[in-house]
C-alpha cells in the first residue's frame, strides 16, 4: 500500500528529473575542471547522451542507480519499492532493456559508451581515472 496519496505521489514524481541533476551536474564539473569539453543532450545521437564527445565518438550517461537497476549487487542505492511491485518492477525492466538497446545501437554507429553510476561519485578521483582511460588520455 502506497503512504502517499495519488496526488501527493504525482506531486512527487513530477520533481523527478532526468536532465540537469545533482549526479550529471557533478560529472560535468569533473569534465570540465579535467579540460574536456562536450555537448549536451544531443538529441541526434540514439540515447541522447547525458554528454557526447563527438569528435571522438564516446558517450557519457550519468545513471541514477535505483531508475537504472545498477547490476553491482553491493549498490546501497538500488532497492526496492515499498508498493505496487508489480508496475515498479516492469518499469525498471523496460529501463534496462531501453539501456541496452541504446547501447547496442551507438556500438552499431562506431560509438563507445561510458556508464557513470550514481554510487561512484563518492570516489571522485577513482572516477577521474577511469574518465580518463575512456576518453584516452
Amino acid at each position: 500500500m502506497d503512504t502517499l496519496s495519488p496526488e501527493e505521489r504525482s506531486v512527487r514524481m513530477a520533481r523527478v528529473r532526468s536532465r540537469n541533476t545533482k549526479p550529471e551536474l557533478k560529472v560535468r564539473r569533473l569534465l570540465h575542471r579535467m579540460g574536456y569539453r562536450y555537448r549536451l543532450h544531443a538529441g541526434d545521437i540514439p540515447g541522447r547522451p547525458d554528454l557526447a564527445f563527438r569528435k571522438r565518438k564516446k558517450a557519457v550517461f550519468v545513471h541514477g542507480c535505483f531508475w537504472h537497476r545498477h547490476p553491482d549487487a553491493t549498490c546501497p542505492l538500488v532497492r526496492r519499492t515499498k508498493s505496487r511491485h508489480e508496475f515498479w518492477d516492469a518499469k525498471f525492466a523496460a529501463n534496462v532493456a531501453r539501456d541496452a538497446k541504446v547501447a547496442e545501437e551507438l556500438e552499431r554507429l562506431g560509438w563507445e559508451a561510458f556508464i557513470v553510476w550514481e554510487c561512484q561519485l563518492r570516489d571522485e578521483a577513482g572516477l577521474e581515472m577511469k574518465l580518463r582511460e575512456f576518453l584516452g588520455e
